[in-house]
């Protein structure tokens, strides 16, 4: 039998545009059979302002598709602890919206999905409901007892992260031999499984203005940065810095890499955004299994009224079909 891919869906902060997207993505030509994980009524509430009528049955995991119409998806149900507004954020829904990560990565760890894409969840609210959590990508890996690195792929763009979700005050202290090594193996494992890279070539960005500049602008690169590179590079890895950040990302010089290594969020990702948003993938390498997710937040301002673009969704969707097949034996 010539069965379906097992894709996870999550459906995200209930009060956000997620549920808007998981109808969208119901709607495409996906080869998948698509479970979504999250509350039934979510689903046929953003399909009705949608106007887009939605098949939606139950899940049993023994179950096998062969194909899905489109329009058509499985729900994995897990109910609300309270009803959802649009644009109205609740954190009595807080502990709901984690169940769902939580069933995504235990089926993922399982078999039971071939990988999951995560639709955006609001970590503000998530916190305020006393829910310590700063990210999926820090919730995947310590469901999977696994370290995890951040990559953010626009289409030939890759950029991947030394710290992802910290105060800015906070990274200097974060940036370690020992961390960037370990993260930098990670990148470079990533590329050659996942993306078929023989040799990945890894430009890593200095921390400071300017790279340093020579010591004058901040001590990280000749302390930490520098020799780390060189440790990889004597071992066989491709790669080159720490380069300046200003410039590294110049039209004349990006064919020259597979993949970007930023010391801090805000540092590789405007970049990254301003050249690929709503097309952009999220992608977590070292997990045990593929996990993907959009390149944007829950859009409070656009749930509900059936305005949010669901490129990045789709491209999550396509990409986590794709790295699962490579995955597969």
């Amino acid at each position: 039998m010539n069965v379906l891919p097992r894709l996870a869906v999550t459906l995200g902060e209930p009060a956000g545009i997620g549920p808007e997207l998981a109808v969208r993505l119901a709607h495409s030509d996906l080869p998948a059979d698509l479970v979504m994980i999250g509350d039934r009524g979510l689903l046929e509430e953003a399909a009705s302002r949608l106007r887009l009528p939605i098949g939606l049955s139950g899940y049993e995991a023994d179950a096998r598709l062969e194909r899905r119409p489109p329009g058509c998806a499985r729900v994995l149900h897990q109910p609300l602890a309270v009803p959802s507004e649009p644009g109205r954020l609740e954190p009595a829904n807080g502990a709901a919206v984690i169940a769902t990560l939580a069933r995504a990565a235990d089926g993922c760890l399982a078999g039971e999905f071939d990988a999951v894409v995560t639709l955006p969840v609001h970590k503000g609210v998530i916190n305020e409901a006393g829910i310590p959590f700063s990210g999926h990508t820090e919730f995947f890996a310590g469901r999977a007892g696994s370290p995890v690195l951040m990559l953010m792929v626009a289409g030939s763009l890759r950029v991947a992260l030394a710290t992802t979700h910290l105060p800015l005050r906070r990274v200097p202290d974060s940036i370690s031999p020992p961390r960037l090594s370990a993260r930098l193996r990670l990148l470079h494992a990533g590329l050659r499984q996942d993306f078929r890279l023989a040799a990945p070539r890894i430009a890593v960005l200095g921390l400071n203005p300017h790279a340093g500049e020579g010591g004058f602008l901040g001590r990280e690169e000749i302390e930490i940065i520098a020799p780390t590179v060189r440790q990889l590079r004597e071992e066989g890895m491709d790669m080159e810095g720490p380069l300046s950040a200003d410039t590294a990302f110049v039209p004349e010089r990006r064919p020259r890499y597979d993949a970007y290594f930023a010391m801090y969020h805000d540092q590789g990702l405007p970049v990254l955004k301003a050249l690929g948003f709503g097309a952009a993938v999220n992608v977590s390498l070292g997990l045990p299994f593929v996990r993907t997710s959009v390149d944007h937040g829950v859009a409070l301002d656009l749930a509900g009224q059936g305005r949010a673009d669901p490129g990045s969704a789709l491209a999550a969707a396509r990409l986590a079909l794709d790295l699962a097949g490579r995955r597969r034996p």
